[in-house]
């Protein structure tokens, strides 16, 4: 939660905490078993639990994404509700990137296309 606040720039650990318990339901509602838990198993377990709670009756768009966070979020705009996602998604990014076992790949992978930047990552596509 603190990386999220510090990323973010939020004021209060009760802003960071509500980010988390908007994006992580959602965001856990998008990712394919496998990569779910073993995303569960690298979060603090709090934030494991909120990961869990997410179902999803069909995979979003990031776009749609975004809109769903603003919505869980009370309803702000598209901007701000973009940069919650993003510091939530970018400190993932981070703790998933990396070393022989790259689950931030992974989990990009099982996304549609467009989440690489709401991890912080560049999405790079093959030349046509």
């Amino acid at each position: 939660m603190r990386r999220v606040r510090t990323l973010g720039q939020y004021t209060t650990d009760a802003e960071a905490v509500r980010v988390l318990r908007a994006v992580l339901p959602l965001l856990g509602s998008q990712v394919p078993g496998t990569e779910r838990r073993e995303l569960a198993e690298r979060l603090p377990r709090e934030a494991a639990v909120l990961l869990a709670e997410g179902t999803a009756a069909r995979p979003l768009t990031a776009r749609e994404f975004v809109e769903a966070a603003a919505e869980r979020l009370g309803g702000v705009a598209p901007a701000p509700a973009r940069w919650d996602v993003g510091s939530v998604l970018a400190v993932l990014g981070e703790d998933t990137g990396g070393g022989g076992d790259d689950l931030g790949d992974r989990l990009l992978a099982a996304l549609p296309r467009g989440y690489a930047l709401l991890f912080g990552r560049a999405e790079l596509t093959a030349a046509a």
